[in-house]
């Protein structure tokens, strides 16, 4: 369990240009790509193997082999000599991800290609004075200049600027800001469904978020594609427009998504926020239908826009809805409803999913006692006047939760 995030803050924003940088891009995805495969052939296969049964990759850090692979990339290099540092760093940070995904089974040994176009420009490569970014691409003799005067962002958001990106049409400009820390008030757990984010917290009672809207977004523009995929392959004019729906699908998404992180962390300012570390590639199996309801959700674009706005702990999924957070007894729920067979807890099954995670935030263990004490006098919470199961160590009722305290539904963004 560990806060995403640092003690910094980047926050990244486009502004279009009109330069021919096709040259200077290609040439750097060359010598990226010269970097990863000259540091591909130094790895080491240890023969350890891991619980996959697979060898250990190690890739070389040692810095005779850093200068010997910096003075090799310099050859036949005409631009300045900093990129060739940045196109270093960015390959290490490459192999790294790679070997972590590699570990986890996610990746084969296959050596990373690179794809994309574009130059990471560091702080040392750009100057920025009265409005204006100059970005030097040769030694004394050719540079690009952008300005930035008028951009909305610099006169809203406050912070240093940091590394940039040139791409082919946009230069992104990252401001780096510290975190505001403040006082944490409390902490709110997250479980994140199909359609819904259901939250706990002693203070606020259980609360939850409808997703509804997100998930309408993206079955509109799935019928929409579907309409079109079929006749594209006879009539290529119709890929443009298909391009254009999954465009305005992502962008219809993502604004959804800023608005209902905006809300969260202006409702619960000061709260720390826990959310399932969850993979969508695990969560697939045989079924089309539950495949595509899976790739609706947007639970990682909801973590990523929250961890920059709120602080955001990232908690284990395993059995949260399946462990009573009464008594840690693990059942399989059917339903809506949770029923615990060893206690005779009656809940909500996300309800009993939030609440095991907000006691993994706080590293607490599963008693009826503590249970008892986390909902009692929450108003959202009630007995049910029924008698106590057979077999039930509860001496006089069951407890069934009737409604969320808080229901919150954005106002339609399609």
């Amino acid at each position: 369990m560990k806060v995403s995030g640092s003690y910094y803050q980047v926050r990244a924003y486009n502004v279009r240009h009109r330069y021919d940088v096709n040259g200077f891009l290609e040439a750097y995805r060359r010598l990226l790509q010269k970097a990863v495969d000259e540091i591909w052939a130094e790895i080491r296969w240890i023969e350890k193997r891991d619980e996959k049964g697979r060898l250990i990759p190690m890739i070389p850090k040692d810095n005779s082999f850093k200068n010997h692979l910096r003075n090799s990339l310099l050859e036949g290099w005409s631009y300045l000599k900093h990129y060739v540092d940045s196109a270093i760093k960015q390959a290490y940070s490459m192999l790294k991800s790679w070997r972590r995904s590699y570990l986890k089974g996610e990746r084969r040994r296959e050596k990373p290609v690179v794809r994309r176009r574009f130059v990471r420009v560091k702080e040392t490569l750009y100057s920025f004075k009265d409005g204006k970014i100059k970005v030097s691409i040769r030694p004394r003799e050719e540079y690009l200049e952008f300005d930035v005067s008028r951009a909305w962002f610099l006169r809203r958001a406050k912070g240093e600027l940091g590394e940039l990106i040139l791409g082919e049409k946009h230069l992104t400009v990252t401001l780096r800001f510290k975190r505001d820390e403040g006082e944490v008030k409390g902490k709110m757990a997250w479980a994140c469904n199909e359609k819904s984010l259901d939250g706990f917290s002693p203070n606020t009672g259980w609360i939850r978020i409808d997703l509804t809207k997100l998930f309408h977004i993206h079955r509109v523009y799935e019928i929409k594609r579907k309409r079109l995929q079929q006749k594209a392959s006879k009539k290529p004019s119709l890929r443009r427009v298909l391009a254009k729906y999954s465009k305005r699908e992502k962008n219809r998404a993502r604004g959804f998504v800023h608005k209902l992180t905006t809300f969260m962390s202006r409702k619960f300012k000061g709260y720390a926020h826990g959310f399932e570390r969850l993979r969508k590639d695990r969560m697939l199996n045989g079924s089309r239908e539950h495949n595509r309801r899976v790739s609706k959700s947007g639970w990682k674009t909801i973590i990523t826009f929250m961890s920059y706005k709120s602080k955001v702990v990232l908690l284990n999924p395993k059995n949260s809805t399946r462990r009573c957070s009464r008594c840690g007894m693990v059942n399989a729920p059917k339903g809506a409803a949770y029923v615990c067979e060893k206690c005779g807890l009656r809940i909500d099954r996300q309800l009993n999913a939030a609440i095991n995670l907000y006691l993994q935030m706080e590293g607490l263990p599963l008693t009826p006692k503590l249970f008892d004490e986390l909902v009692k006098g929450w108003r959202g919470f009630t007995m049910t006047g029924e008698e106590a199961d057979e077999g039930s160590n509860e001496l006089k009722r069951s407890q069934k939760l009737l409604n969320p305290k808080s229901y919150v539904s954005l106002s339609k963004t399609t």
